[in-house]
Order: structure tokens, then sequence, then C-alpha cells
């Protein structure tokens, strides 16, 4: 039904029929109020002109209601200021907006929005004001109708204005009753408009102003609507005539008078005629008829109104018959229906009369009831004709119109075939005879039929015998069988049949026998009951009486089986007690009837679930074997008490220490035997534990085990000793107290307290190292420094060791006397004067308030007192008489007082005073990059001259004078930025003509310290100990370490800070089973030092296992499953995460289940019965995870198995379409030509940033062959200035190190290789020694190989196996083995720098090097060699440019024309993660990156030559300049093999040093060369087979040199320590101290 509106409400009703069958029904519909209702919309409000306004309404209803606006009553349409817009809601309603941009004073008034649908409107309105003058608009004229209501609206448009008031003929309204004018809207009303009275003009005055208004007029017209005079229709009958007359007795003129006929004009069909005349009409009809029955409406219209008046017109005909009643014969039992049916108008009505029998006929009225009705159109229905029902019926018809008719008719009734005695039911044993008969009766003659079930019975058939007789009206059928058998039972039927119908009677025979036995299966079965579960079959057709069921051991007969008689027959299902667990069991039953027993049933074999044992373990004990475990033994139950199988043990144990949680913790272990061992680790050190140890099996754990106490081992203290305090109580003593330790932090009985303490001295050193020992919580110190700072420890110890030292305190001792100055010297500056000089007290026991600088004449008699300010250390004392010898001293004073005074010296002024120098002779240490000056003060007459020399390998020369060397005006020489090479003995000499003095100072420059050797002492599952042995402190005692750590994976490193006096920490609340990586950084007064080699460790503990011993599927049904979780066994790490699922196989989603931790099972519940699923778990802890995988089945609704999985696998195979063959082959065919597609694309993109980067790369090398022609010198300058370079090969990401080293005797035993540049030397010079370089690079990690860092792996591990696989680029190793180059060098400057690399001829041993020299770079030489030795290969072009800009601006500048440039440092932006590969010839353009990286920055120095002279020094250590804070790392670019010749002895001779440095090694695994057979080295002139020092003979040394003890050198890593990047330090030995490094970054 669509659009329905509210008539359509209410109920709807349907019928069905089918023969003489129907059915009916019904539903209700109920319509909602669709009326629109506004929910929210605009209110009043007043706006300034072109103020935005925005007007909104709300509506719902149903269907959608259509919404339009009115200004003041006239539509608004779409266009001009006004934007209208609209839209439906999610919840259904219509939500439009009326939008002004700019509002203007015409815009003000009544706005209106209305709303309308099918069912109803609504409107709402409201005044908008636009501020300005005041003013009405136009007003149209109006008609009003007499005797309604009217409004008239005064439109007001501005804001404000003051009062609204209307007037008629100058009078204000109201005046009467009738009039309302509402001022505050401009509006009058007018009720029950008058013409005389209303009519006429109106005015509308608004007060604008007080003093002013203004006015619009309007004229109403009255109009009178028309008024009929009331008729109505008589009576009329058929065939008569009719006029009707309409007057219309009032109203204005001219009037219109129309009629119609229901509601519609009246057609010419009907013959009405309609006269019309003035303000009458008239409606004639000549012959009425039937079809002008109807509603007749008389309608008047003139210029106010329309108004109607209607009648009804009835035409009254008397009845007839249209169906008359005929005689009729009748069914007996059926129905049957007496038509009569008439008409007339009214409607007539029909009345039944009868009488019964055939004689005169005695009409009585018919009572109507369920069985007899008349229908609706008058005909009589009969639903069941009875006997009683034959005879005469009267049909009378009458309508009050005229006579009434009426009709008899005679009905007779016939009677079928019936049944009318048989048996319902009745029974039979087997194998016995049967009868059965039924009675019949109707209308001769009858036919008798039987049937069993749909199947009619024939004479011929065996074992049934049918016989017929007639008794009376009657006739009686029997039916004989002969014998009964099972198939016999039941519903027979036998059918009566004449020539009036039919009918059958069913009779249900039952044979009755014994029962079958009953279907029995297993419903449950646990440790000591099973229940039974049974479907009882054919009862024989006799109720069941009871039920027996027999239970035996399977080994015993049914005799002795235990019996249970008359279960009853209500149940079907019984339960077995007094069960044995894990015994088995036959079972089976009886069924019983009236009849007799059934045979026994289907026999179950049953075994009997474990039960949980009864009895504990037996002999546990428990033997603490740390200060954290307790080793626990015990062996299993008494075999009659386990109960089953067991499958393992819970560990109960508590804690009994103050605090302790009396709850036991559990942990559960697999079984091994009839012995057993567990550890319990992790627990509280040298605390009470009582533990408990049960037996489990799969039924669940047995009682636990008497309770047995135990203490863990002793350990060290875990926290320092509180509240150290510290006061000095004299200059050489200080007092120290602390806080004992609580129980808690002992982990032990307390022996004593350990005091570690040290002097900081004033020149920044350490002092040694003491410790003292006490059982009280206090010590006095004695025999301490005076005026000494001391730094304070102080720990508690246990028999198990030292425990965690307390905070550094720092405590000074008192001020004392100081003792005599170290030294005094005095000399003649001329006749008159004298100069004194001092060095300050060794001892300076507080601070030199002044010095004090006695003179006399004679000894001891003082005849002078000087006080010098405690910086001066020189005196000038005058006025002394000429050739008079004086005796002078000094003595040091500090607040305590004088002390004691030096040496008294004599002195003489002479007027020819020989050069004396007053600084004295010593050691003079500085830390590196600083400037350093060297004093030398010399007196005498006439002045002396001062020259400085610096003792070079046992022979003295001059010191050279550049820009970082200088001797100033008082003889004093400046070294600026000092470094490493600047160590060594200088000699100042003064003298004039009268004499000469010379002293002799050692420089010694402090440098960092060397790497701590670390190493793994001791692991737990959560804690990692680690010792260290100190490196060389550079010279400077070391003021404590960084330990740096992080997680194997892991780019976040955590740090701590060690004290100085510490070799070992260790590391807490570790994750268990996890790999970490530690460094170790030494600092000393100069900084940090080089970090140490990364070293590796893991906590104690793995990833989970499942036990294979154990079984995973503790039980199975058809619809669910029990997991046995027992077998997973945590590694000795807790388990954190547990993922399960599960899923049907052949189906494609997972059931998911998770959890946080692990239980002993786990249920898996609604699965399919008979169905394979695959299984997978997913175990996890800190160590790892682990996953196993399994296949199980549901069994069947019996208990039975389904057949195994690969023969539905093969049925399903089998099952597969073609189509779905075919879609699946498509479907791999894609896949694989799109990873085709997509190889290929990524080859075509890489060859195009190949030849990119070439030809980069080309012009990278044309700047570099510039760079160095520009660099060109004369032999001269080079002999006279040894040049020096750094040399750097920039490889992205990488950084390369090369240190020159002046023995063989440090090289590395696992990675050396010898390599020579015969272009090196000098054919003038045959002298021949070693420069050892080491190189530092990262172990490449291929896409698919496992990345292994062979330079950290721990002694006896295989660290291959262990890292088996990694991501490339993000697992990164920073540090990695060390490869050391021997290159022979000649003694005096080489010219040239070539990459001519060849593998060197042996040196004789014993053979001694001289001198490391420098390399310098000649444009003479092969460019194409020299070019390779500075290639980029992908930020080349960016970093020359910037060196070669700022290489020619040095150039220019004055001070550095003749200083010798060093490339000392390049950073490259770490972005790239893939390796590098090179091709195999001798042009570096075969170099290329598989990825672009950024730019990189290179930075060089100016400086003069490297002293000559090393003598002197034993241990030295070179620095490098470097940039502070910048964090080096190093990524994996460098195969370990990348530097080894490939070539035997007829191998090329000439390599570039792209080739040697950067051909890619062919397999993934790292391994050392063993044999490499050299090659004679080519002289690089005809004298070159003189050099000193013998060379190798050819395959005298066919193996690695090994590394010998303390001999072995320091490899050189890169630092990442954000202080400094630091080179390596070796421990030089020979002649020559000097290490050069050249460093990549």
């Amino acid at each position: 039904m669509d659009h329905m509106v509210k008539s359509d409400g209410g109920a709807y009703q349907c019928f069905v029929r089918k023969d003489k069958l129907s059915a009916q029904d019904y539903v209700q519909v109920v319509l909602e109020d669709g009326t629109p209702k506004i929910i929210s919309a605009f209110s009043e409000k007043v706006v300034s002109p072109a103020e935005p306004v925005s007007l909104m309404c709300n509506v719902k209803g149903t269907p959608l209601p259509t919404i339009t606006w009115t200004l003041d009553d006239d539509p608004i349409l779409k266009g001009g200021s006004h934007r209208i817009s609209q839209m439906i809601t999610s919840e259904g309603n219509v939500v439009s907006y009326l939008n002004i941009s700019s509002s203007q004073v015409r815009d003000g008034g009544v706005y209106r929005c209305t709303a309308n649908n099918s069912a109803g409107v609504v409107l709402y309105q409201a005044r908008i004001n636009v501020r300005g003058p005041a003013s009405i608009r136009p007003m149209k004229n109006i008609t009003a109708i007499a005797g309604r209501d009217t409004y008239i609206h005064c439109r007001v448009i501005g804001y404000p204005y003051y009062s609204i008031k209307w007037y008629k003929n100058s009078n204000l309204l109201p005046f009467n009753h009738r009039q309302v004018a509402f001022e505050n809207n401009g509006t009058l009303k007018l009720s029950d408009v008058q013409k005389e009275v209303d009519e006429g003009e109106y005015t509308c005055n608004v007060l604008v102003q007080p003093q002013l208004s203004t006015s619009q007029s309007v004229h109403v017209t009255v109009k009178v609507p028309p008024f009929i005079q009331p008729f109505e229709f008589p009576r009329f009958s058929i065939g008569q005539r009719v006029f009707i007359p309409c007057v219309v007795v009032s109203g204005d003129l001219p009037i219109t008078i129309t009629w119609q006929k229901d509601g519609r004009p009246i057609p010419g069909s009907l013959g009405v005629t309609i006269d019309n005349i003035d303000f009458t009409s008239s409606l004639r009809i000549s012959n009425l008829s039937l079809m002008h029955n109807g509603n007749y409406t008389c309608i008047a219209r003139n210029e106010a109104a329309a108004v109607e008046h209607q009648s009804q017109l009835i035409v009254r005909v008397p009845p007839k018959f249209v169906v008359q009643p005929r005689d009729q014969d009748g069914i007996y039992g059926k129905a049957v229906i007496l038509n009569c049916s008439a008409e007339g108008y009214p409607v007539p009505t029909i009345v039944w009369k009868f009488s019964k029998g055939a004689g005169v006929p005695q009409f009585q009225p018919i009572a109507l009831n369920g069985r007899i009705q008349v229908l609706s159109n008058g005909s009589l229905l009969i639903k069941h004709v009875v006997e009683e029902d034959s005879g005469y019926y009267l049909c009378k018809v009458s309508n009050d119109v005229g006579a009434d008719v009426s009709k008899s008719m005679y009905l007779t009734v016939k009677i079928p075939a019936m049944i009318t005695s048989y048996p319902n039911t009745t029974l039979a044993t087997q194998g016995q005879k049967k009868e059965m008969s039924c009675t019949a009766h109707g209308e001769k003659p009858i036919i008798v039929r039987w049937e069993k079930e749909d199947r009619i019975i024939n004479p011929e058939m065996a074992r049934y015998l049918v016989s017929t007789k007639e008794v009376g009206e009657e006739v009686i059928s029997t039916l004989q069988i002969l014998p009964t058998v099972r198939e016999d039972s039941g519903f027979f039927s036998c059918h009566a049949i004449n020539s009036y119908g039919e009918d059958r009677g069913i009779i249900q025979l039952t044979v009755q026998e014994p029962p079958d036995p009953p279907e029995i299966e297993i419903k449950d079965v646990k440790a000591r009951t099973i229940t039974l579960r049974w479907t009882m079959g054919f009862d024989g057709n006799s109720p069941i009486t009871g039920y027996d069921i027999e239970c035996k051991n399977k080994s015993d007969s049914w005799d002795s089986a235990q019996r249970t008689k008359d279960v009853s027959p209500q149940l079907n299902s019984a339960t077995i007690i007094d069960i044995h667990p894990s015994s088995t069991y036959s079972i089976r039953m009886y069924a019983k009837n009236r009849i007799g027993k059934s045979e026994p049933s289907n026999e179950l074999t049953i075994t009997a679930d474990e039960a949980a044992p009864d009895g504990p373990p037996q002999e546990v004990h428990l033997e603490p074997i740390s200060s954290q475990s307790i080793r626990v033994t015990w062996k299993a139950p008494k075999k009659h008490l386990q109960n089953g199988i067991i499958r393992g043990y819970q560990i109960g144990y508590r804690e009994y220490s103050t605090g302790g949680n009396f709850q036991f913790n559990i942990i559960s272990v697999d079984t091994s035997g009839d012995s057993e061992v567990y550890t319990l680790d992790n627990l509280n050190k040298f605390t009470q534990y009582g533990l408990v140890v049960q037996a489990c099996n799969r039924a669940g754990t047995g009682p636990s085990s008497q309770e047995i106490i135990t203490t863990t081992l002793e350990d060290v203290p875990s926290y320092p000793p509180e509240n150290v305090q510290a006061i000095a109580t004299s200059p050489e003593s200080i007092s120290i107290s602390w806080s004992t330790l609580s129980k808690e932090a002992l982990n032990g009985i307390l022996q004593g307290f350990r005091v570690i303490y040290w002097a900081n001295l004033m020149d920044g050193e350490l002092g040694e190292i003491k410790n003292i020992t006490t059982t009280q919580p206090s010590l006095e110190l004695d025999g301490l420094e005076k005026y000494t700072n001391y730094s304070i420890q102080v720990l508690a110890f246990t028999r198990a060791g030292d425990g965690v030292r307390s905070e550094q305190i720092f405590t000074r001792t008192k001020e004392d006397v100081p003792g005599p100055p170290a030294g005094v010297k005095a000399a003649a500056a001329s006749a008159s004067m004298v100069f004194v000089s001092w060095l300050p007290p060794l001892k300076l026991n507080g601070i030199i308030r002044k010095y004090t600088v006695f003179c006399s004449h004679p000894y001891p008699t003082v005849i002078s007192e000087f006080e010098a300010s405690p910086d001066s250390f020189s005196y000038r004392i005058p006025n002394l008489s000429r050739n008079r010898q004086y005796s002078v001293w000094v003595v040091a004073v500090t607040s305590a007082g004088r002390g004691n005074s030096s040496e008294i010296i004599t002195v003489e002024p002479l007027a020819k005073a020989p050069a004396r120098i007053l600084t004295f002779s010593g050691t003079v240490t500085t830390p590196w990059m600083k400037d350093i000056v060297l004093p030398c003060k010399a007196v005498g007459d006439p002045s002396p001259a001062v020259k400085w020399m610096k003792d070079s390998n046992g022979t003295p020369s001059l010191v050279t004078i550049d820009g970082r060397r200088s001797i100033f005006s008082n003889g004093s020489f400046i070294i600026r930025t000092v470094k490493a090479e600047d160590s060594g003995y200088y000699s100042c000499i003064a003298n004039n003509n009268w004499g000469s003095d010379e002293i002799i100072l050692n420089l010694q420059v402090q440098v960092p310290p060397d790497q701590p050797r670390l190493t793994v002492s001791k692991t737990t599952s959560s804690s990692i100990t680690l010792s260290w042995l100190p490196g060389d402190n550079g010279g400077s005692s070391i003021r404590g370490y960084i330990l740096q750590y992080s997680e194997d994976n892991s780019e976040q490193w955590g740090s701590f800070p060690i004290s100085p006096s510490e070799r070992s920490y260790r590391l807490e609340n570790l994750k268990c089973g996890t790999w970490y990586k530690f460094t170790l950084t030494a600092q000393n007064g100069v900084g940090p030092g080089r970090i140490s080699e990364i070293i590796e460790a893991k906590t104690l503990g793995k990833e989970p296992q499942f036990s294979k011993e154990q079984e995973l599927f503790a039980s199975i049904n058809t619809t669910r499953v029990r997991l046995n979780l027992i077998g997973w066994n945590d590694g000795g790490c807790p388990i954190t995460s547990f993922t399960l699922e599960y899923r049907p196989f052949g189906t494609t989603v997972w059931t998911t289940a998770q959890r946080t931790s692990l239980s002993k099972s786990y249920i898996l519940y609604d699965l399919q019965e008979a169905t394979w699923y695959e299984l997978q778990m997913r175990v996890c802890n800190s160590a790892g995870c682990a996953e196993k995988q399994a296949n199980f089945a549901t069994l069947n609704y019996d208990g039975s198995t389904i057949p195994p999985l690969i023969k539905s696998v093969v049925q399903s195979e089998e099952g597969l379409t073609t189509n779905e063959g075919l879609k699946m082959l498509v479907t791999i065919s894609c896949i694989l030509v799109g990873v085709l597609l997509l190889f290929v694309l990524l080859l075509v993109v890489r060859r195009r940033r190949r030849e990119q980067r070439l030809k980069r790369l080309r012009d990278a090398k044309s700047l570099a062959e510039m760079l160095m022609s520009k660099n060109t010198r004369t032999s001269d300058t080079l002999s006279k200035q040894q040049q020096t370079l750094r040399m750097h090969i920039d490889i992205p990401r990488a950084q390369l190190l090369i240190e020159e080293r002046d023995t063989m005797e440090t090289i590395d035993d696992r990675s050396t290789v010898l390599l020579t540049d015969a272009d090196f030397g000098e054919a003038a010079k045959q002298k021949s020694l070693t420069v050892t370089h080491t190189v530092h690079y990262q172990s490449v990690s291929q896409a698919t190989g496992p990345l292994v860092d062979v330079s950290d792996a721990r002694p006896g591990t295989n660290p291959t196996t262990r890292r088996n696989a990694k991501a490339g680029p993000t697992a990164r190793n920073r540090y990695a083995s060390q490869w050391t180059l021997n290159r022979p060098h000649p003694t005096i400057s080489a010219h040239t720098l070539t990459t001519d690399w060849r593998l060197p001829t042996p040196r004789a041993t014993g053979s001694v090097d001289k001198e490391s020299d420098s390399y310098s770079v000649s444009p003479s030489q092969d460019t194409d060699r020299a070019r390779s030795s500075m290639v980029s290969t992908e930020s080349a072009s960016s970093t020359y440019e910037e060196l070669a800009r700022a290489y020619e601006h040095a150039k220019m500048e004055e001070q550095l024309r003749h200083a010798k440039f060093t490339i000392t440092e390049c950073f490259i932006s770490d972005t790239s993660s893939e390796q590098l590969t090179a091709g195999t010839n001798e042009y570096t353009d075969s170099l290329t990156s598989s990825t672009p990286s950024e730019s990189g920055i290179c930075r060089f120095t100016a400086s003069p030559p490297k002293p000559q002279d090393g003598g002197r020094v034993t241990n030295m250590a070179v620095p490098k300049a470097h940039r502070p804070g910048d964090l080096i790392h190093l990524p994996p670019y460098l195969r370990m093999d990348f530097l080894l010749n490939r070539g035997g002895p007829g191998t090329s001779r000439d390599l570039s040093l792209g080739q040697a440095c950067l051909e890619p090694q062919k397999s993934r695994t790292l391994k050392r060369p063993t044999v490499l057979e050299p090659i004679p080295m080519e002289a690089a002139s005809s004298a070159s087979s003189t050099r000193e020092g013998q060379s190798w003979q050819p395959g005298a040394v066919a193996t690695l040199p090994q590394r010998e003890g303390a001999e072995l050198g320091q490899a050189a890593k890169m630092s990442s320590s954000q202080e400094s990047l630091l080179d390596s330090r070796g421990h030089l030995k020979g002649n020559n101290p000097y290490a050069k490094s050249y460093t990549l970054v």
C-alpha cells in the first residue's frame, strides 16, 4: 500500500481456502503519527545592518516534510540576498537553513517556516529586527468574509520603534468587543466580521521617535456568503416521480447553483432534469429506478464563499426469487446446501422452516446452530447430514415492500458404507495365531477390503486369510494371521465401500517378544568411576522392566563378574564405582521386559583414568650450593601409591625470614627417573627456606612431602654502609665513622669493614690506593699526608667477600708547616747584584703564603731578609759588595708557620759574571693538545745568549722554530698544541764571554689512558659480573671507569660510573637468558680513553622447551580436548606469554587463545565431532620463544576414532575440481612473473645508479689529481722537511684506521698480511725497515647470510653457531677484527706515494727498525696509481672540492708556505647499509656502491716535520686531532679478507689499492688464511739490492707470525666516546718511539 493515510490503519485479515478446508490470519497495522513536528527553530533576534543572519528549522515527520519560507506572508524564493539550503540528518529529520549574507533593513520582519506532508502541516514564525529607520511595508487591500474572523497585519521594518496603533475613521482601535489590537507585533483581529460595521479603511500608525511617526492604510471589503434553505427527500417507491427545490435565502449576488450525486456531477444517463432560476434550482425525476438511489448535494457559490446542502434519495423494491429451492439428495455425514436467494430494496430477509418425514408437511421454524446455518445469500447449510434431516424445507422471503414470497423442497438422506465395530488396538505373542474382525453398515451392496500399511491383503498372500458374512443389516469381515512374526506389528485397516461412500477402521496390532540388547558407550571415565550411557534398541513391543549390568576385570571370566540387576528402565546411564585407577575392565548389559531377557549387549573394554598419587616423594634432601641456589634431591613415591605414571613434580618453597611470604612458591619440573635433582635459583641470600615436594601424574598432584628447612649460603653485602662521615683530626690523621648494615643487606655474617682511601694529589694525580680492615663502625686513619685531600670509601664484607662500596667522600687533612724548598740556586748578575731562584717544597703541607729569602755575611749572621709572593720562585738581591761571599737560603711559610730552611748556598757578586741558568733541570708533565712553556731564565754579565736543543736518538739538535714552536725573548721555549711526539729531553744552553750553563728538561706529554681488557667472570640468570685489567694510564693516574652495556639487538646503551679502585662490577636485574654487550672506558686527568673491545655474555636461561616424554593430549572426546601443558619447561626463565591456535584441516581461519602465564592444562571446547585439527603453540620467555605443532582428531559420537588424516587429505585432493587446480596454477604463475619483473626493475635501477656514481668518481679523480699536482715539492725541500700524509680511503659509512708501527712484534696473530711498496725508497739510500699498518674493518653482513663478529667472540665459543641469523642493516656490530700491514720503508723521506703494493721479502730475525718516515705526494708518478690512494666511491666530488678549496686557501698563508699538510679527518654520514663491491682491474672506476650516501667532510692540518730523536722515550702515545663530541660507529662494510693478496707467485705484482682493499670475499664464512707465499720485492732503483736490513728470502717463512705474551700490540680501535677520537698507542720498542696514525672516518 503506497501513500498510506491515517484511515489505512487497523486489522487486515487474510483467508485461504482449498476445497472444504480454510485458514485465516490477521495483522494489526498501527500507523504512527507522521504529522510534521518542529524539533528546534530560530528565535526572535535583533541584528545590525550588513550582519549575516542564519535561520534554522529542524523538522521531524513521515513522510519527509517539505519546508517553505515566507517573510511577512510573502514567499521567499531562492536567489537574491536569501539563500535556502536543506539537509537530512542521520535521525531522519529535515533541517532547512535560510541564510542572509549581508542583512539590510528591508530584510527585517516576521519569518515563517512551514513544514507540510501528507499527514499534516505545521508552521513556526518569529520576528527578525534589523536596526535602521522604521517604516511600514505596503499593505494590500483585504477581503473579509462576514461571520468569520479576519486578521490585518501591519508589517513594520526597521528597529527600534516605540509603538504600533490602529485607527478607523480617526478612531483608535479597539472600540468594541470584536476588535483586538496586538501592539507588540502590529496585528489587528476582527472577530465575527459584520459588513455594515467592519467594512472600510483602517490605518496603521507607527511611532518611530517621540515626535515622529509613520502610517499606512488598508481597505477592508466584507463579502456575505450564500445560505441554502434545508431540504429532505421523502420515501419513494420504484416508478414514482420526484421534484426537489434548492433555495438560497441570503448572500451577495450573483449566486451560482450546481448539483452533485454521491460527490460527483450528475450524469445525463440518469434522466434527471435541473431547473435554475435566479437564487433557486430544482431537481426533477420522472420515473424512479434503483440507479437513482444516492446522496444529492446542492452547492451555492458567490465571491464570498461556497456552501452546500445534502440529502439522501432511497427507492424501495418488493422481493422476488433469484434462485428457487428444488428437491435434493443428502449423503449421511456429509454437508449439503439447500439453495435459495432473492432480491429487492431494502434487502429482503430469508427465513427457513422444516417438516420432518414424508407425510403432510407441518412446517416449523428451524433452530439454527453450529450444524445448521443460513448463508449470506439466503441458502441453508447443513454441515453434517443425519437421517433425521430427511423431510420438507420451506424458504420464505420478505422486505416490507409488497407481498412476501415462499417455496418448499424435499431432502432425501442416503447412508454410505460405515464401519461400526472394530478393535483399535490388539496384542499378539510372536509365533501364535491372531484373528481381527470388523462390522460394516450402509446402503447395500457393501464390499469389505483389508490393508496393512497401504498394502492390500490378497488371498494369495501366505499366513493371511480373509472371511466375510452378512448378519441382518450388517456385514462382518474377519482377518486371520498364522503364525505372527515381528514384522506383523503395525497398522491394519478394514475398508467398507458402497455407492454413497466408504469408511475404514484402523487396527494397531502389536506383536510382543523379548527385547533387543542395548547399545552401550562410555559417557565418562574417571580414576575410580566409569559412567555408561546406553541406547535401547527394539523393546519387543513390551515395556522394558529393567536392566542387568555386568562388570569384570579384563583378564577374568564372566562367571566372576560383578552384576548389578534390575536397573530402573527410566535410566539411560549408570555409574560403576569402586574402580581401581589405571585398571582395564570389560562391561556388558542385558535388557528385560514382560516377555523375557535380551541377548548380551556389545562388550566394552575400558581403562580407568589415573588418579593423583596417594603418597609423597621419598628421601627429600636439600643442599645449599650458593647464596641464591639450593639443590633439591628426592625419589619417586612408593610404587603402589603412584596411581599411574609419574610425569613430574611440583616443588613448593617459602621464605622463613622476617617479612617473608609464607605462601609456597610453586615450580613444576619433569620427571627424569626414580631419583630427581633440581636447583632452585634466584633465592634470597643467606635466607632460611622451607621446601616440600609433590609428585604429579596426568590426574593431578599427590600429597606433599614433609617440609624441610635449610638456609642459602652467604654472599657479599648488597649495599654499602650508610652515613659515612670523615673528619680531619690532625695534619696526618682522619677519623671515619659509618652505620652498620641491616641483616637483609648483609647477606651473611658480618666479618668486618674495609676502608679504602687514596690521596688526590695537588697535581691532579692519585696517590697509592690503600685499605684497612676493622670490625668496628669507626676508624682512625694515621700517617697521612699533610693538607691532602683524600677519597674514602667503606665496604662491609662477609665470609663470601667484599660488598658494595660506599660513595666517595672527600676530606682534607689539616694544614702544617711546609717542608724545605726542593732546590735553591744563586748567580751573580753584576758586581753588586745576585739572583736567587728556588723550587717549591716537595711537601707543601698547606697553602704557601709567602717565601722568605735570607742573606748573611758571614753565616749565620743575617744581614738581610726578603719576602717573595707564593707564586714567585726567584728574587733579585741588590746592593751587595763586590768580591764578597754571601750565604743565601730560602724558607716557605704557611698559615701554620715557617717551614724548614733550604740548603745554604754561597754566591759572590762579580763584575764579569759568567752565564748561569736559574731554572732547574727536571721533568715537565702536560696534557696533550695544550700549550706548554719550557722556561730557561739565564743571568750573567754580559747577558747570555740562550739556545734550545732536543735530544734525537742520542744526538742533540737545535729545536725547530715554526708556527707551533717558538722561543721567547726571556729564553722560554713554547710549544703550542703539544703532541705526544713532542715528548723528549730538551736542553737549554746559556753562554756569554765568561762561561756557559745548561739545564735538561724532560717533557712528558700525558694522553688518555689505554683501553682496559674486559672479561666476564660470572653469570647468573639475572646478573653478569665483569672483571678487567687496566691498560696503560697514559702518564696520568686513572680517575675512574665508564661501563656501557646494551642488549644484543638494541641500539640503546646504558652506562655506570665506576670507582678507579674497582676491578670488577656486577650488573643486576638483567633479563634472563639474554645476550648483552659490554664496553669499558678508562678516564684519567686528560680525559676518557679508548673504548675497550666489545665483549658479549649471556645470562643463564634459555627459551622454553617441550619435553618429548610428556604426552600433549591428556584426553580427547567428540567435542573437547584437554591439553597437558606440564611438558613445557621454562628453560630457567619465567614464561611471559602463551599463544595457542587451532583450526580444522582444510580451513583458513585460526581460533586463537592467549595467556600471560602457563597453566598445567588447557581445554579446547566446542570442537567439531569426528574432525582432524591442526594445533600450534607458541611459548615465550625473555630468552626467546618456542613453537610446537601437532595434529589431533576428535572422536565419533560413539567414542570410536576416525580414519587417519592421510586418507581424508587424499580424498580432499581428489575432490578438487579441475577449475580449482587451474586457478591455483594461474595464481602461482602470476606471483612468479611479478617477482621476476620486480627483480629486473631493481637490476636496471641499480645499473643506472652505478653509471652515475662512476661519472662522479671520474670527476673526483681529476680533482684529486689536481690537488696532488699542486702539492709538488723539490727534492731539496723534501730532504729538509719530511712530509707526513695521513692516508684516507673514503668508503661510505666505513672507518679505516691505518697506524704506523716500528716493530714486527706488534702483529696480531689472527690477521696479519705483509705488503710492500717498492717505490717508497730512494736509490741513494739502502736502509730498509718495516712499518706496520693496522686496519680496522667491519665484518660484512650479506642480505641472506649471518652477521658474525669474530673479534668479540668469547674464548671457547663459536660465534657462528650462536649467532645464526640477524637482520643485515639493522643488526650492526660496531667493532671488528684487526689486520696488520707491514711495509718496508726507507729511513730518509720518500718522494712519492704510490699504490704498487706487493708482498714483502722477509727481513732477518733481530733486525732493528731505525725510523718511520712520513709519506709525501708527487705528481711525477703514475696518476692513476696516485688517484687510487685518495678515491671516494660515493661522496668524492663534494669531499674533494671542499678539501681542494681549503688546501689552496692554506697555501696562501705566509706562515704555512713551507708546512706539511696532513689530512686528519673525514666524516661521512651514516646513511647507507649495503656492502661495497669492486672489480678486479687496476682502475678505480670499478669501485661502486649500491646505495648513495651523503657528502662527507674532510679536514687537514699544517704542521712542521716530526722530531727525529726518540731514543730516551720508551712509552709514548700518539694523539690525533679530532672533532669533540662526534660518535663514530663502524658499520659492516669491509670483509675480513679484503687485504689479502689473492695471487700466488705468478700473480700480477701491480695491484691498485682499490683492488687490494675492496674486493669482496666470495663466501660468507670468515676465515683467516694460514699460508702466504711471499713475492720478491722489486727495487725502486738499481741500488735497491744493497739496502740495509736483510730481506726475507722467498719461501723462508710461509705462515703468519703469532703473538707472544706481553709483546702483543694493542690493536687500534675507533673510540665512540663523545669526548675524544683516539688512535692506538702501542708499547714501542727500539730507538724509534714515534707512531703515526692515519684515520678515515
